[in-house]
């Protein structure tokens, strides 16, 4: 596992509370991490919502940097899967 997604995971652990669906974080070159109602880890499982995005935009997103809609829009984050929960978890992280 890369320190990218440890630190990811530790982040996205504080900001996503009680999560009732099944999302998965891409980080390009460096793994997954899942958002589920038991909390975040890393791991590459079946989800509800694959976000995928390179590890500079991720971090600018958790940072506050950039907004997930906004990282979306611009073609730097891509969602395959539920938009609804894709939005759902946009909110728990703006």
């Amino acid at each position: 596992m890369s320190e990218v997604i440890d630190k990811a995971v530790v982040l996205l652990g504080e900001k996503v509370q009680n999560f009732d669906g099944v999302a998965k974080f891409m980080i390009n070159g460096e793994g997954a991490i899942m958002i589920d109602e038991n909390g975040v880890r890393a791991g590459d499982d079946v989800a509800d919502v694959t976000l995928t995005a390179d590890a500079d935009v991720f971090q600018a997103i958790l940072d506050g940097e950039m907004n997930p809609t906004t990282a979306f829009m611009t073609g730097k984050l891509s969602v395959d899967g539920s938009m609804g929960m894709a939005m759902k978890l946009a909110s728990s992280l703006s």
